[in-house]
């Protein structure tokens, strides 16, 4: 932890960190953090958001806060680890969105990256540097074979002479015997019926 002066902190952050200690379960560790990452305390930010989250591993505000640090600690696996839940669950939040894409992009994760690009692009179609990484990250796509653009027809499906079990029944000659004396059946029986009713109107 640190080992500045409570009096040499900025007001914000003396703030928060008073907060903290008055009560360390609660979610102030995430501003907390927040606040000591802008001081420059990268390592004091992250272990206060470590500790915050072994309290609240689902609070995705802590998840962000310590994410942001790692990121600046240039912990881009450990970043992409903190937010994969973040960005599936909760995929409007643009912060862990950022920097999920800039990290994959920093570890050469092609299509995680422009996946989060494209989500960013989504949530904010006015966004034009998400739109500029989307084309470029398209191309090295395809550049790579990680994606095809498909300009041939697609190939046709092999028809396999593999029937479905309901077609081996169907196909059996006991089955088809059966069936078509079901139908004489009911053909007799709704000429039986016909007759009744023809005999009725004659009286």
């Amino acid at each position: 932890m640190s080992t500045q002066k409570p009096g040499s902190f900025s007001p914000i952050l003396f703030d928060y960190l008073k907060k903290y200690q008055e009560d360390p379960k609660s979610r102030v560790f995430a501003p907390l953090a927040e606040a000591y990452r802008r001081a420059g305390m990268i390592q004091e930010a992250i272990e206060i958001a470590r500790e915050g989250l072994r309290v609240h591993p689902n609070f995705i505000g802590g998840r962000v806060a310590l994410a942001r640090a790692l990121f600046d600690q240039k912990e881009f696996d450990e970043v992409m680890t903190e937010l994969g839940d973040v960005v599936r669950e909760a995929p409007d939040n643009l912060v862990a969105q950022r920097l999920f894409a800039e990290s994959a992009l920093m570890l050469g994760r092609t299509l995680e990256a422009l996946g989060a690009y494209k989500m960013l692009l989504y949530f904010n179609n006015l966004d034009k540097d998400a739109e500029r990484m989307v084309r470029e990250l398209e191309i090295q796509a395809y550049d790579q074979g990680a994606m095809v653009l498909r300009t041939d027809p697609a190939p046709q499906k092999v028809v396999h002479s593999i029937k479905s079990a309901r077609d081996a029944i169907d196909s059996d000659e006991r089955v088809i015997k059966q069936k078509k004396f079901k139908q004489v059946e009911v053909l007799q029986s709704a000429l039986v019926v016909l007759e009744r009713y023809r005999a009725g109107l004659e009286r």
